[in-house]
């Protein structure tokens, strides 16, 4: 087994991170979804019934919207698992694994484009939750924050017991998984500045040592 650099193992275990927050992200902002049945929430407005007793959805933006955060998220983690799958069976199967400067190129090219979405993706839920809360507050000015109103009773068929917190953790969990890019973004460019080329253990000695150890003798 191929023993891999600290560099590299660092970057994996980001990998892992960014899936994990991925998979949360995605998560929660699907159940949310689909305790108000189906309807994207992000931007939408509240109407609170002539008995003040009940609170419905007004308004509310298209599904696709929740779609895409959402399967922005998932093709991270995607991408984060298979890279890791990948790193795993080459250090297994090959023991001369070699990271070419042209494939740290390509790497960073996808976490740039990795970061942008990541990063429209956090806007996304950042404005559109805090437009939701903004409508529900002046809806009920009784209320101190927008988690009050999940204490509310909500119309049949929407169940906003959870709305705020399932928001707030998959806009949360997107700009962690956002930070981790910028990390491993910062991992592969110190590899690419090093050469990112390297070995397994049976490279030799002889070829780690500086060139100026070979001189040819004097005659």
């Amino acid at each position: 087994m191929m023993a891999l650099p600290w560099l590299l193992v660092l970057e994996l275990v980001l990998y892992a991170g960014c899936f994990i927050c991925g998979i949360i992200s995605a998560a929660s902002l699907t159940i949310t979804q689909g305790h108000f049945a189906g309807r994207c929430i992000l931007y939408g407005s509240v109407h609170l019934n002539a008995t003040g007793q009940t609170l419905t959805m007004e308004s509310s933006s298209s599904p696709s919207l929740c779609y895409f955060v959402s399967a922005i998220s998932v093709f991270v983690s995607i991408y984060c698992f298979s890279l890791i799958l990948y790193w795993l069976y080459t250090s297994c199967v090959d023991r001369d694994a070699k990271r070419e400067r042209s494939g740290l190129n390509v790497t960073l090219m996808v976490c740039g484009v990795v970061v942008f979405f990541l990063l429209v993706s956090g806007c996304v839920l950042r404005i559109g939750r805090e437009h939701l809360c903004l409508h529900i507050l002046q809806t009920l000015p009784s209320l101190f924050s927008c988690e009050e109103a999940e204490n509310k009773t909500w119309a049949s068929p929407y169940d906003g017991s959870q709305f705020s917190s399932g928001l707030h953790r998959a806009e949360r969990s997107v700009w962690v998984n956002f930070f981790f890019w910028i990390l491993i973004v910062v991992v592969v460019a110190v590899q690419r500045r090093h050469g990112g080329g390297f070995r397994g253990p049976a490279w030799n000695a002889d070829e780690t040592e500086p060139f100026f150890f070979h001189r040819p003798s004097r005659i």
